[in-house]
C-alpha cells in the first residue's frame, strides 16, 4: 500500500520525474481556471441566469460571509487567494471518488506548498495593512525578548498547517486502502463518502486557519465601520 500518491510514477528520466501528485495538481488547476472561464465569460445580471452561475455565486457568497464573519471587514480583498486555496483543497477532496485519482493532498510537498503560501500571504497582508514598520514591531510585543518565541510561533504554525491537512487526507486514504482488502463491496462505499466529508471539513479548517491568521496580521490598523478608511475603500 503506497502512503502518497508521490509513489506513483508516470515518467521518469533521470532526476526528472512526473508524479501522480505533480500530473493531478496541474490537472485540479487546469480543470478549476478552465471552469471559472466558462462560467464567468457570459454573467447575467438580471434574474435570467444559468445554473452554474447560481451555484458559482452561492459558493463565492458564502466564502465571502465566512471571511467577514471572522473578523476581516473588506473580504473581497482577500477573497481571491483564500477562496481559491478552499476551492482547491476542496476539489481535491471531492475527486477523490474518480477511480484511480490520487487527492494531490495526499502528498506531503502539496500541503506544505499550500502552508507556505499562507506563510508568506500573512506577512504580506500585514505589511499592507499596517506599513512595515508597525507589522514587525507586532513581533517584539509584548517586550522585544519575545521576539524570538514569535518568529517560532510564526514558523510552528506553518508546519502545524501542512503536516495536520497531510495526516488527516492520508490516513483517510489509508482506511479506505485496507478496507477495500478486508471487504471489498459495503465498507469502502461508505468510508468513501465519509472520507469526501471529511476532506471537505479539511478544507473548511485550512480555510478559516489561514484567514485567522490573516486577520490577526491585519487586525491592529483594521479600520472599525463607519470609519473615514472604510467608507473610501467601499467609495
Amino acid at each position: 500500500m503506497r502512503l502518497s500518491p508521490d509513489a506513483v510514477i508516470f515518467w521518469q528520466s533521470g532526476f526528472l520525474k512526473l508524479n501522480a501528485t505533480i500530473i493531478f495538481t496541474w490537472g485540479l488547476m487546469l480543470l478549476l481556471a478552465a471552469g471559472s472561464k466558462l462560467i464567468t465569460r457570459r454573467l447575467s445580471y438580471g434574474l435570467k441566469r444559468s445554473r452554474w452561475q447560481n451555484a458559482l455565486e452561492i459558493i463565492v457568497t458564502t466564502i465571502e460571509k465566512q471571511i467577514e464573519e471572522v473578523g476581516l471587514r473588506r473580504p473581497r480583498k482577500y477573497l481571491g487567494f483564500l477562496g481559491t486555496i478552499f476551492l482547491f483543497v476542496a476539489a481535491s477532496a471531492l475527486f477523490s471518488i474518480i477511480p484511480g485519482y490520487d487527492s494531490p493532498t495526499g502528498s506531503l510537498s502539496t500541503t506544505a506548498a499550500l502552508a507556505l503560501c499562507v506563510f508568506v500571504a500573512v506577512p504580506l497582508y500585514g505589511i499592507a495593512e499596517q506599513g512595515f514598520g508597525d507589522y514587525f514591531k507586532s513581533y517584539l510585543k509584548p517586550t522585544f525578548i519575545m521576539l524570538p518565541f514569535n518568529i517560532i510561533g510564526e514558523l510552528s504554525r506553518t508546519l502545524a498547517l501542512a503536516v495536520r491537512l497531510f495526516g488527516n487526507m492520508m490516513s483517510g486514504a489509508m482506511i479506505i486502502g485496507i478496507l477495500l482488502l478486508i471487504v471489498p463491496f459495503i465498507f469502502p462505499i461508505v468510508m468513501t463518502a465519509l472520507g469526501l466529508l471529511t476532506g471537505m471539513v479539511q478544507a473548511y479548517i485550512f480555510f478559516i486557519l489561514a484567514t485567522v491568521y490573516i486577520a490577526a496580521a491585519t487586525r491592529a490598523h483594521d479600520p472599525g465601520p463607519g470609519s473615514k478608511k472604510e467608507r473610501s475603500s467601499h467609495g
